[in-house]
């Protein structure tokens, strides 16, 4: 968070110049002081300290302090630590495991809370329309996508996934106004998943990517879901990105379960109770 800070300094106004400053010389102090305290030692106005969070890429001041606040606290370290090939067991297990928890507490520090708003606002409505949402991913990503399916059924609401580049083109076709489809790939350059998002676009479906910024998917939908994290390809397949994006699944199945609210308790307890005949006691 500090070097997107230092990285951004010289494209923002003078005065944004100054509260990034501020910011930099003692972090700590910055995420607890008032927005009158901030603006009078940066020498600019409050609305000054509020556009300087937004030009960075927050949703405002009080999103801004709070992941400054994550950010600079002490704990795993934000760093990718590659597996080597002379690793004894101990060590790789330590290594996937702080790569994993790394990348947890970066998305919380840096993800968009506004984007996730949207999401799940656009996946709730499907509820209450009884629209329906389809998850499409590739490889890695097509078992995330048969997750997020399992999750969202559940709350009653149709829902389908596709990992076929053919059923994915063809299930795209028949989206249309209401309909969600989120698309689900690590890398983002993905032919087939492009072609089905540009035609669900077309077909006036809300489009939702998790994917890596900048990639082309990231601007092909209506809603992008940044999931970023390093992945050595040449020594193994990716895992940290795969569990990132099960973690954004059940961020939205979460917000979308909470918005649906009361009547989706009666169901989860009557499936929870047909389950049981399914287990031994």
């Amino acid at each position: 968070m500090l070097e997107r800070i230092r990285a951004s300094l010289a494209s923002l106004a003078p005065a944004e110049q100054r509260v990034g400053k501020l910011v930099l010389e003692d972090p700590r102090v910055f995420a607890q002081l008032p927005v009158t305290e901030l603006a009078d030692r940066a020498h600019v106005s409050k609305p000054t300290v509020v556009r300087f969070c937004r030009s960075i890429g927050y949703d405002g001041l009080a999103d801004f302090k709070l992941k400054l606040a994550g950010s600079v606290s002490e704990g795993v370290p934000f760093v990718h630590r590659s597996v080597d090939s002379d690793d004894k067991t101990g060590d790789v297990m330590v290594k996937v495991i702080d790569n994993t928890v790394a990348a947890f507490l970066r998305y919380r520090n840096e993800a968009s809370t506004a984007m996730l708003e949207r999401a799940a606002v656009a996946l709730s409505a499907t509820y209450r329309t009884g629209r329906r949402i389809e998850f499409y991913g590739a490889g890695n990503s097509g078992i995330v996508a048969q997750d997020a399916q399992h999750k969202f059924f559940r709350l009653g609401i149709t829902s389908i996934a596709y990992s076929d580049g053919h059923m994915q083109v063809m299930g795209a076709t028949m989206l249309g106004p209401g309909d969600c489809l989120v698309i689900i790939s690590n890398s983002g350059r993905t032919r087939d998943l492009m072609d089905a998002a540009d035609i669900a676009r077309r077909n006036g479906a809300t489009t939702i990517t998790i994917t890596a910024s900048g990639s082309p998917l990231a601007a092909a939908g209506h809603i992008h879901l940044a999931a970023d994290h390093p992945e050595g390809y040449d020594r193994y397949s990716p895992m940290v990105s795969r569990l990132l994006h099960l973690m954004v699944i059940d961020i939205l199945a979460t917000c979308v379960a909470l918005r649906i609210g009361s009547p989706l308790q009666p169901i989860l307890q009557q499936m929870k109770s047909n389950l049981r005949s399914k287990r031994y006691a």
